[in-house]
């Protein structure tokens, strides 16, 4: 799948979920109001704030894939990272302050009508359609790891389309809202204790902490300058190793410039007869090399070094795994 058609397919995923979210939450909302629960409330707060993450979104991945200028000769890339971060942080405040402001209110001073058939109905309804957005995503998400040659939940983990995570991880978090939604209502009228509609409420608000957390987290890594994962860092170092004139990478550093933007640049040990030509030969090399295997690496710049001493030929080895545990020793930073 090429560049533009992964660009495509995220903006497809966005539009089918914020399509979803905004019929969802005037469901929700008209439930809410003629029944007067709170975790239906809540519920539609939460779709609400689905719908304006996915709006956000969408900006990102515009405003994220124009063209470099000379303002910007890296691109836009990091910029839908700022919006991505945006909606994190609306879903915090939004989503997960009413919803918890509401259950507390509920279980304090509240009463419920007792209206419950039209917060069954939409509940399934909207289960259906949640459902189906779901399914969108995880197919992009099962078909962009197989690209990559990692695993769903490691893709997940790292990848650096944050559109795709934050429509995957609350298209999710929906479902579990709506389920905790469904037992609050029944356990409030079966109990008659609106006690059980305030808690599922305060549970939706916490669910949506945990989601903006995590996407606020992995926005800003990104927006710090993020390496890539170990494992394609260990790729591009050995392509660069096999090239014929390469004697050893002394420095190997990568950088996510965007969801679909890698900046590769490196200190390289050449042979001591290459000559400026060889050199120049193996820069090119070096480029095709990795703009093959790896379509998303837009700059590759490498730097002739000397050799250290003290070094024995041997390369610098990184100090941790891409999960950020250490995989032998290091100094003191």
């Amino acid at each position: 799948m090429s560049e533009a058609e992964v660009k495509t397919e995220s903006v497809g995923t966005v539009v089918v979920a914020g399509a979803a979210n905004l019929a969802i939450a005037v469901a929700k909302l008209i439930a809410g109001l003629i029944s007067g629960s709170a975790a239906m409330l809540s519920e539609a707060a939460h779709s609400l704030a689905d719908t304006t993450t996915e709006v956000l979104l969408y900006l990102a991945l515009r405003r994220g894939a124009r063209p470099a200028d000379r303002r910007h000769p890296f691109g836009y890339g990091k910029e839908s990272y700022v919006w991505a971060f945006l909606a994190a942080l609306f879903t915090f405040v939004a989503g997960a302050g009413f919803a918890i402001t509401h259950g507390v209110t509920t279980i304090l001073v509240h009463e419920h009508t007792g209206n419950y058939l039209t917060s069954y109905i939409v509940l399934a309804v909207s289960f259906v359609i949640e459902a189906i957005s779901l399914a969108r995503a995880v197919r992009q998400v099962r078909r962009e790891s197989r690209r990559w040659r990692t695993t769903p939940d490691r893709f997940l983990r790292h990848t650096a389309d944050t559109t795709v995570k934050a429509v995957f991880l609350e298209d999710s978090a929906a479902l579990t809202g709506l389920l905790l939604a469904a037992a609050g209502v029944g356990l409030s009228q079966l109990t008659g204790d609106e006690l059980y509609d305030g808690i599922a409420s305060i549970l939706i608000g916490v669910l949506l902490l945990v989601v903006a957390a995590i996407l606020a987290k992995s926005n800003i890594s990104l927006l710090v300058g993020r390496a890539v994962p170990e494992r394609i860092h260990r790729e591009i170092e050995r392509e660069l190793t096999e090239l014929p004139t390469v004697d050893r990478i002394d420095t190997l550093m990568t950088m996510q410039l965007g969801p679909e933007d890698i900046l590769v640049a490196a200190k390289v040990d050449f042979h001591d007869d290459a000559t400026g030509a060889d050199i120049e030969s193996a820069a090119d090399e070096a480029e095709r090399r990795l703009t093959e295997r790896y379509p998303e690496i837009a700059y590759v710049f490498l730097d002739p070094t000397r050799s250290m001493p003290g070094t024995d030929g041997q390369r610098a080895r990184r100090t941790q795994d891409e999960d950020g545990r250490p995989v032998g020793s290091a100094g003191p930073s």
